[in-house]
């Protein structure tokens, strides 16, 4: 059988039944990296368009692109799809994660400037790695613990100095609510991704997100008419990069580490995200939040150091 032959089986066959190639050392935290960026220009994106489409239909619209362009890259890799066990998993964050989750931080992004909606979603690193340490057994490497720790603090200045006058008390609460969506999308899929292919896995999760809001279809297009070009072309943004390339790679990553090790890189967001604010909205950080932001960034690299393992100091029989 030739190369490309194998190659084509490969793509055919489920991860349970073909073990992953093992990926280059930079692959998994180049993909982070990709991915918080174009999370945090999300964050840029919808404060920009929020006069234009309200919550329902901006997310709706979002995620007819993302299914469309994940579709694209679904055909492409012959990804199989998800069934049974799997299936329920990834419809699971399908609608936490894809629908809910993207209705609420519309909604949220009303009440709160583009930097504090990003550090308050961003809490959820901190319950997933809680809850990834106790439930799918991971542990708490002292790295991760120190990390999210410093992260925190990070996130916490952030909160105190503030980066705007648009923060009310719904947009917090409807932050948070984010927060806790994030999480329980992020750790279903972490376990959704022991069978499923991670391609195949963000596909059918972003199309069911989508089927979910198809009650939003006609005041989507109704807002449509009236949006300018560049509401629209960031709309298709939205779902072609923070969506179906972010959410990709960030399946790839999330089955090649731990739940809590790559939620925990996330911790950065808010950091890029108020710097984005601040050149693309005018949203001036003060200097606490910027304090804040060097923290986010030195927690996720403290993070993501890996444990080195003990050597073991060598016993002789008993008796010699």
């Amino acid at each position: 059988m030739t190369t490309q032959q194998d190659a084509a089986v490969g793509r055919r066959t489920t991860p349970a039944e073909t073990p992953s190639a093992p990926s280059p050392s930079w692959a998994v935290p180049a993909a982070v990296g990709v991915v918080l960026l174009l999370w945090a220009s999300s964050f840029i994106a919808i404060r920009a368009v929020g006069d234009t489409f309200s919550p329902g239909p901006l997310a709706f619209g979002r995620l007819v692109v993302g299914t469309l362009a994940l579709g694209a890259i679904g055909l492409y890799y012959r990804s199989p799809l998800p069934r049974g066990r799997g299936l329920a998993l990834v419809a699971l964050y399908g609608v936490l994660w894809f629908a809910l989750y993207t209705v609420v931080l519309n909604a949220a992004e009303h009440h709160l400037d583009a930097g504090t909606a990003a550090m308050l979603v961003n809490v959820a690193p901190i319950l997933v790695a809680v809850a990834a340490g106790f439930l799918l057994g991971e542990g708490f490497p002292r790295p991760l613990i120190i990390g999210v720790g410093v992260a925190f603090a990070g996130v916490a200045l952030i909160a105190v100095g503030g980066v705007g006058s648009h923060s009310d008390g719904l947009g917090v609460a409807l932050g948070l609510i984010t927060a806790v969506l994030y999480a329980a999308g992020v750790l279903s899929q972490k376990v959704a991704l022991r069978t499923v292919d991670p391609v195949s896995a963000t596909w059918v999760g972003c199309a069911i997100g989508m089927a979910v809001l198809v009650p939003f279809l006609p005041a989507t297009v109704d807002e449509a008419r009236d949006a300018s070009f560049g509401a629209i072309a960031a709309v298709v943004y939205l779902g072609v990069f923070p969506t179906a390339i972010a959410f990709t790679l960030w399946a790839y990553a999330l089955s090649r580490a731990s739940a809590g090790r790559t939620a925990s890189a996330s911790l950065a967001v808010p950091a890029i995200a108020v710097v984005m604010s601040w050149v693309f909205l005018g949203e001036v950080p003060t200097v606490l939040a910027m304090v804040g932001g060097v923290l986010c960034i030195t927690g996720v690299l403290v993070s993501r150091r890996r444990v080195r393992p003990q050597p073991v100091a060598a016993t002789s029989p008993r008796g010699q």
